[in-house]
């Protein structure tokens, strides 16, 4: 029987949100961060192993979207980004103590639902398991098998902190959606060459207009 999986998706405060974006972004920094996360969301939701997205956030512009998208929203207690995540793994473990957790950051604006598929396949082989984001120094994606202990190490050099703590790696081809996370104005033109969400690419369009 395939394993069903519970997805962590931690939004911060949208004033605090894609910072490194502001001075290309400008005023439609809060509606991209917005966008971005309702993108990444709408995949997760698309993508056919996931029972159920859990968002974790303090912010009700933010938290209104996605919860209309069909995300379980549930507060940040605001005391850091694994704390959020535990958070909502308390919250999954609740809900579906027989389904697996996994962790994904809120900034994948390309975010394809069979790219996602793969890995939480390749991730159900083993206790715990990682994705690392495109430069290989972050993490894009941190999941455990039911009942085994959820212990994320976000933020930073995450990459070398889940390997330090046992989890395996998912090196596999064709995860460049799930690896491409947004934090600069490259990252994003990046993540426009694999091809963004409906919803990403609306704020993108009037933000750059094309020629």
């Amino acid at each position: 029987m395939s394993i069903r999986w519970s997805l962590v998706i931690p939004v911060k405060t949208l004033i605090a949100a894609k910072t490194r974006m502001a001075a290309a972004a400008g005023p439609y920094r809060t509606r991209l961060a917005v966008a971005v996360a309702c993108d990444t969301v709408a995949a997760a939701l698309a993508c056919p192993p996931v029972a159920r997205v859990i968002v974790v956030t303090a912010d009700p512009a933010a938290a209104g979207p996605l919860a209309a998208l069909g995300a379980d929203v549930v507060p940040d207690p605001d005391r850091g980004l694994n704390t959020a995540l535990r958070t909502g793994a308390a919250h999954a473990a609740r809900v579906a103590p027989d389904d697996a957790v996994g962790a994904l950051q809120a900034d994948l604006p390309a975010l394809r639902p069979a790219e996602l598929a793969a890995a939480l396949e390749a991730a159900a082989e083993f206790d715990q398991a990682f994705v690392p984001d495109a430069l290989d120094v972050g993490t894009t994606f941190y999941g455990v098998r039911p009942e085994r202990p959820f212990m994320p190490g976000f933020g930073g050099e995450s990459r070398a902190r889940h390997l330090a703590a046992g989890a395996k790696e998912l090196c596999l081809p064709g995860l460049d959606s799930l690896r491409r996370d947004v934090d600069t104005p490259d990252d994003l033109r990046a993540a426009m060459a694999l091809g963004l969400g409906a919803h990403t690419a609306a704020v993108v369009r009037e933000l750059w207009p094309p020629a």
